[in-house]
C-alpha cells in the first residue's frame, strides 16, 4: 500500500469487495465458465476488422501531422485531439473484438466473458467515435475535417459491415434473467460476523490518499491518476478528502479498474469550468473524464460551473466499459453528464442540468437517481436526455428505473416555468425508457420533444411503464410511431439491469447494490 494514512471507515468494505479478484466472490462465476454465445466470426468479418484497423491507422497518421501545429486555434486543436483519442479508442475495441474472435481465445483481462454481447458492445462503441469526431471537427469550419472526412466514412462503413453480422447470428446473450440478487457480495472467507461488522464501522488503508493539506500522497486528483498502475487486473482505490478540487481530471485508457472515493455529495468536489463557448469541443469540455474500463467512482461531486450562458459545458464523460457510478453528484447546466460509450452503471446519483443534461450513445442504466431539472437560458426549453443511438444495429440505449424527475429548487419556485420534457431524439435511432419511476409536475403532458420537427420521429424507441407522479399521465402524450406506453413486464425486463447491460455478469463484483430485474 501507498500510505499507512487510515480513512473513513466504510472503505475496508472496498478493500474486500474491490481489492479481492472477481471469482473469489461467492456465486460469482470466473470468466471462463460464464456462458459464450454461438457467435462463430468468419473469415470475411476477421478480415473486415484487420482492414478497419489499418484504416484507422491511416487516419490518425494523417491527423497526427495537424496535431501541435495549429496554432493558438483552441477549438480546432481540441477537436483534432479528440479524434485522435476516440480512433485510438476504436482501435482498442476493434483489437479486442479481433482478439476475442479467435476460437482459442478467452480474453480474461476484458468484458463480461459473453462473446457475442461483448463483441457487439465494443463494435456499438467503435462505431459511434467517428461521429464524435466528424461532429467536433465539423464546428471548426476548417480544411481538416474536409481532408479526413473519406478515411472517417470508410472506418464506419467497416465497422458497421462487422456489427450486422453479429447482430444477424443471433442466439443466446446471457445476461442472466429477470432474477434478483443479493445486493452484496463477500468473498466465501468473510465470517458472518465480519460481514456485519463490516457493513458498519470498519477501517482500513488506501492504496493513495489525495488532501489539499498535504496530509495525503497527493494534493490533486490528476496526480493520484496519473501516479496509479496501468492494465490493473485488480482494483485501486483512490481516497478523495473532502475539499474542493478545481481541477480537469482524465483517466485514459489504459487506467483499468480505478475505484474513486470521496466524503459524499457536497463534501468532496471536482470542479472546473470549461465549455464550447470558451473554444472547447463538447468532447473535451468535461471537468472530469474517464476511458479506462471498470471505473468505480462513489461519493463526491463532480460539477462544471460555466453556467448556462457558455452553453454546452460537460461535467462528467464516461467511455469507461464496465463502469459504476455509486451515490455521486453531476451537476451542471446544458450537457451535464455525457454518458459517451459501452456499459455503464449510475446507482443512488443526483445529475441537474437544463438543456440534453443526460446525453450520449453509451447503453446505460440509471437507478435511484435524482434528475433535476434547473432553470436554462431565456427561451430554452429542458430536456432531460438526448441520447444518440445512430444505428438500429448498436446495443446503446438509456434505461431510467427507480428514478426521480423533479424540478430543482430555483425552478420549482419560479412555478415550473420552464419547459420540461424527458427527452429528444439526437439521433436517428435514440433509445431511451423510463420505467417504475415518479415524473413530477415539472414533466409536460406531451412527455417528448422534437429535435428537429418529424425527424426520427419513425425511427426512435421511447418508452414509458409503471411511472407515477403528476407528470406520469398518459393522456396527453406524443402519439408519435416510436413512442410506446407499455403495459407489459415482458417487454419491460429488455431493459432492466440484467438484459440491457449484462448486469449479473458484472456488477455483483463490484459490491455495489443493484436490482437486476423489475421487482423493487
Amino acid at each position: 500500500m501507498a500510505s499507512s494514512t487510515y480513512i473513513s471507515a466504510f472503505l475496508l468494505l472496498f478493500f474486500i469487495l474491490f481489492l479481492t479478484p472477481a471469482r473469489a466472490a461467492s456465486n460469482v462465476k470466473p470468466r471462463s465458465h460464464l456462458p459464450t454465445s454461438s457467435f462463430v466470426p468468419s473469415s470475411s468479418f476477421l478480415s473486415t476488422l484487420q482492414s478497419t484497423l489499418d484504416e484507422i491507422k491511416s487516419v490518425t497518421s494523417l491527423l497526427s501531422t495537424f496535431s501541435g501545429v495549429l496554432g493558438d486555434d483552441q477549438r480546432l486543436s481540441s477537436a483534432v485531439s479528440d479524434c485522435l483519442d476516440l480512433l485510438d479508442l476504436s482501435s482498442d475495441e476493434l483489437t479486442w473484438t479481433l482478439s476475442s474472435s479467435q476460437a482459442s481465445s478467452t480474453l480474461s483481462a476484458v468484458g463480461t466473458g459473453n462473446r457475442r454481447s461483448d463483441l457487439r458492445s465494443w463494435m456499438s462503441a467503435a462505431l459511434g467515435n467517428q461521429d464524435t469526431c466528424k461532429e467536433g471537427l465539423d464546428g471548426t469550419g476548417g480544411l481538416v475535417g474536409t481532408l479526413v472526412a473519406g478515411g472517417l466514412d470508410m472506418v464506419n462503413s467497416l465497422v458497421y459491415d462487422a456489427l450486422r453480422e453479429i447482430v444477424a447470428v443471433g442466439g443466446g446473450d446471457g445476461g442472466g434473467g429477470g432474477r434478483r440478487r443479493r445486493l452484496m457480495e463477500f468473498p466465501e472467507w468473510v465470517s458472518a460476523g465480519d460481514r456485519r461488522l463490516l457493513q458498519t464501522q470498519p477501517t482500513m488503508v488506501a492504496n493513495a490518499v489525495v488532501a489539499q493539506d498535504g496530509s495525503g500522497n497527493y494534493t490533486t486528483v490528476s496526480e493520484a491518476v496519473e501516479a496509479a498502475p496501468a492494465k490493473s487486473a485488480r482494483r485501486y482505490v483512490i481516497y478523495v478528502k473532502k475539499g474542493v478540487y478545481m481541477e480537469n481530471v482524465e483517466i485514459k485508457k489504459k487506467k483499468w479498474n480505478l475505484v474513486l472515493v470521496g466524503d459524499g455529495i457536497g463534501q468532496t468536489i471536482i470542479s472546473g469550468n470549461r465549455s464550447v463557448v470558451d473554444g472547447w469541443t463538447t468532447y473535451r469540455s468535461a471537468t472530469f473524464a474517464v476511458s479506462g474500463m471498470g471505473f468505480i467512482c462513489r461519493d463526491l461531486t463532480i460539477e462544471n460551473t460555466a453556467g448556462p450562458e457558455k452553453h454546452q459545458a460537460v461535467a462528467l464523460r464516461s467511455d469507461s466499459d464496465l463502469s459504476v457510478y455509486y451515490r455521486c453528484e453531476f451537476s451542471a447546466y446544458q450537457d451535464t453528464l455525457y454518458a459517451h460509450s459501452l456499459r455503464q452503471f449510475y446507482r443512488d446519483c443526483r445529475i441537474s442540468g437544463t438543456v440534453d443534461f443526460v446525453f450520449g450513445n453509451a447503453a446505460a442504466v440509471f437507478q435511484n437517481c435524482l434528475l433535476l431539472a434547473r432553470i436554462p437560458l431565456p427561451k430554452q426549453k429542458n430536456s432531460v436526455t438526448a441520447q444518440g443511438r445512430k444505428y438500429a444495429d448498436q446495443n446503446s440505449g438509456f434505461s431510467f428505473q427507480f428514478c426521480n424527475v423533479s424540478a430543482s429548487a430555483d425552478l420549482a419556485a419560479a412555478g415550473n416555468s420552464t419547459e420540461t420534457y424527458l427527452g429528444r431524439p439526437w439521433k436517428e435511432y435514440s433509445l431511451t425508457v423510463f420505467m417504475q419511476s415518479y415524473l413530477g409536475p415539472v414533466v409536460q403532458p406531451q412527455g417528448w420533444l422534437e429535435w428537429n420537427q418529424d425527424f426520427a420521429l419513425d425511427t426512435l424507441y421511447y418508452a414509458e411503464y409503471l411511472n407515477y407522479g403528476p407528470g406520469s399521465a398518459l393522456g396527453n402524450r406524443v402519439k408519435w410511431p416510436g413512442y410506446h406506453a407499455l403495459n407489459d413486464s415482458a417487454t419491460a425486463t429488455n431493459f432492466t439491469v440484467a438484459q440491457f447491460i449484462e448486469g449479473n455478469l458484472w456488477l455483483p463484483a463490484t459490491g455495489v447494490k443493484y436490482t437486476a430485474g423489475l421487482a423493487v
